[in-house]
């Protein structure tokens, strides 16, 4: 059982050594790119996101009109209250749960978990998301990094300026940007 032991523990001594041993012979080649400024600074990323801020704008003074059609039902209801039969008021305040109701549906249609908002989201910025992929890749692979993290997503808490690739990614997609309008356009 001992013996067991003194070769388990040796061979994982190897390993580590021979693993170690590689690692310090290769130097590994890091960057990192700032998603947040690429968004706010490419200009298809720029432009979906006002789409589908105008969008969420024209969806959002909707609803305001369904809160202000319940909001002065709700006032209608109270003020009349002590005027209207039993009957009436249990129709009003029907009225005023249905809306309820729909307002609460409206929301969740346009801003839910699966709602337009979310999926149209997706539409606008795939396509953008792809070219900041193909970008970085192409990056990646002519510069020959070995691993190239987002700044934001990948939470890097301290990385040298030197080895921030963000302005090499946009200038990249500027190259693919105009090579793609080009083709397209003549």
């Amino acid at each position: 059982m001992i013996r067991k032991k003194v070769l388990m523990n040796g061979v994982l001594a190897a390993t580590m050594f021979i693993f170690g041993a590689s690692v310090h012979s290769a130097e590994m080649k890091i960057g990192y790119v700032d998603s947040q400024r690429i968004l706010s600074t490419y200009p298809p990323a720029v432009d979906a996101q006002k789409e589908l801020e105008g969008e969420s704008a024209k969806w959002g003074q909707e609803l305001q009109k369904m809160n202000q059609e319940f909001k002065r039902l709700q006032e209608q209801l109270d003020q009349q209250s002590l005027l209207l039969s039993e009957e009436k008021k249990r129709e009003r305040a029907q009225e005023l749960q249905n809306l309820a109701m729909k307002i609460q549906q409206y929301q969740n249609e346009k801003w839910g978990e699966q709602g337009e908002f979310f999926n149209r989201r997706e539409e606008l910025l795939k396509p953008v998301f792809d070219q900041i992929n193909i970008a970085i890749k192409k990056v990646g692979d002519d510069d020959d990094y070995d691993y190239i993290f987002d700044a934001v997503a990948g939470n890097i808490l301290h990385a040298k300026e030197k080895y921030d690739l963000t302005d090499r990614i946009l200038d990249e997609l500027e190259k693919i940007s105009s090579s793609a309008s080009s083709k397209s356009g003549g």
